[in-house]
């Protein structure tokens, strides 16, 4: 008799969550604060989409960055 093993397939399930981050330096400087921010309370991040981004602006002079992220972690 022969035995047919079914391919074991991994299922893993995730989620997005919006987040917003800021920083006076950089759009990139704003991305990795909001994105070390979201890992002190979320776990298993894998990517993450810049939806938005903007700029603060006084006396003619941009003086801050803002993004807007769409941050995807895989659930335990």
């Amino acid at each position: 008799m022969t035995v047919i093993e079914e391919p074991q397939t991994s299922t893993s399930i995730a989620k997005v969550i919006e987040i917003t981050a800021e920083s006076p330096i950089s759009f990139e400087d704003a991305i990795g604060r909001g994105i070390l921010k979201a890992a002190e309370s979320v776990h298993g991040i894998r990517s993450a989409w810049v939806k938005e981004q903007q700029v603060k602006v006084e006396d003619g002079k941009v003086v801050g960055f803002r993004v807007d992220l769409k941050v995807t972690f895989v659930v335990d």
